[in-house]
Parts: C-alpha cells; sequence; structure tokens
C-alpha cells in the first residue's frame, strides 16, 4: 500500500482529496442550508425542530455526521499542507501560480480558507459541541439557542463575514475541484463555471440572510 500511501502524500494526491472532500462538503451545505432556512418559518421552531429531529433520528444521517466531520477536518489538513508545500516551493513565500486570468479568490485562498477555519471553531463551540458532545441541550432547545445567538449583533456580523468568505472561497473552490478530477473541456466547463457562480453567491448569500433577518426581526 506504499503507492496509495506515496500518491496521497503527493501534490496531486492532495489536491484529488481536497476536491472530493469539498464536492462532498458541498452537497452537506445545501442539506444545512435547507433545515436552517425552517428557522425563518413563523411556527416557534416547530418546522425547524422537526427537521432536526428527522436528521437526528435517521441511522444513514449518523453515519455520515461522522463522515462530514472527517470530511472536514482532512480538507483542513490537506489544504494546509498545500499551503506549506507551495510555501516551500517558493522559498518560503507563499505565492500561487499567477495566470492573466487568475480571480482574487484563486490567490488568496489560504486565507479565505483560515477565516472560515476559525468561523467553524466559533460555530461548533457555540451549537454542535454544547449539543453533540456535552449534552448540554436536546435538539428541541436548539432553536431558540439559534434565535438567541442571531439576537447578538457582534455574532451576527461574524456570521456574514463567515459567509462572504465561504462564498469567495466557493467561487474558486468549485469549478477547481471539477478540474482537478478531470472534468475540464469545452462542453462542460463553461456550465460547470456558472453553476459555481451562482452556487457560490447564492447559497453563502441565504445563510448570511437568516442571521441578518432573525436579528431585525427578534429584537426586544
Amino acid at each position: 500500500m506504499s503507492w496509495l500511501s506515496n500518491f496521497l502524500t503527493s501534490a496531486i494526491g492532495r489536491k484529488l482529496v481536497m476536491s472530493l472532500t469539498g464536492l462532498f462538503l458541498i452537497v452537506f451545505l445545501l442539506i444545512h442550508l435547507t433545515g436552517n432556512i425552517m428557522i425563518l418559518i413563523p411556527d416557534e421552531g416547530a418546522s425547524f425542530s422537526g427537521f432536526v429531529e428527522a436528521m437526528e433520528s435517521n441511522p444513514v444521517i449518523k453515519v455520515m455526521s461522522i463522515v462530514l466531520i472527517l470530511g472536514f477536518v482532512i480538507h483542513i489538513i490537506q489544504g494546509i499542507l498545500l499551503y506549506f508545500k507551495n510555501r516551500h516551493s517558493k522559498g518560503g513565500k507563499y505565492a500561487v501560480i499567477a495566470k492573466d486570468n487568475a480571480t482574487w479568490a484563486s490567490k488568496n485562498m489560504a486565507l479565505l480558507g483560515t477565516i472560515i477555519f476559525l468561523f467553524l471553531i466559533i460555530h461548533f463551540m457555540d451549537f454542535f459541541i454544547p449539543m453533540k458532545v456535552l449534552k448540554e441541550y436536546g435538539h428541541h432547545q436548539l432553536y431558540h439557542k439559534v434565535i438567541a445567538a442571531f439576537q447578538n449583533p457582534v455574532y451576527v456580523v461574524l456570521y456574514v463575514i463567515g459567509m462572504i468568505s465561504l462564498g469567495f472561497h466557493l467561487a474558486h473552490g468549485f469549478q477547481s475541484a471539477f478540474q482537478t478530477l478531470g472534468v475540464n473541456n469545452e462542453k462542460y466547463s463553461p456550465f460547470i463555471k456558472k453553476l459555481g457562480m451562482l452556487y457560490s453567491i447564492i447559497v453563502p448569500l441565504l445563510f448570511a440572510l437568516i442571521p441578518v433577518v432573525v436579528f431585525l426581526t427578534h429584537q426586544k
């Protein structure tokens, strides 16, 4: 199995793992967004709690939640390894091989990834760890915890910044993932590029609007 280890630790192998885990996380974001949007339904959290309960009771989702965490960890680790490898290859200064059409996002993936990583730490500390690890409250109380968090203007601002960073990250990462997997030709590339741009705008925008709407409509 040494060939597999050598491949996964090579630059190409790391990019492949980044692409596969990235696409998995892209799918997860749609599921997560579906649940979060239900927070805005004026039914005292019934729809949101029902969605969370359905996810919690589904054995497939329970297994996928473990896969999800592993996906986050692997994606982050591979991103860090690629960052330092690129930095080392450029004589101690991080740089991306510049192209005439290189976007700001493609040149600053490390910065965007760092902001998203810090956002995830805050997000996990506020919700995932208290509910899943410490068992401080169950999914029925999650709605009220989210509403309380979104009434804090500092948290709302941090959330929006995190989603803006995610949007730029996805703008480059979506298309890049397909290119790494070999889907890069005149027939499919334009469609993938447009789909990636729409996804990177609409999904983070909807995520960001949720705390803003809650903040504006739930002030005491």
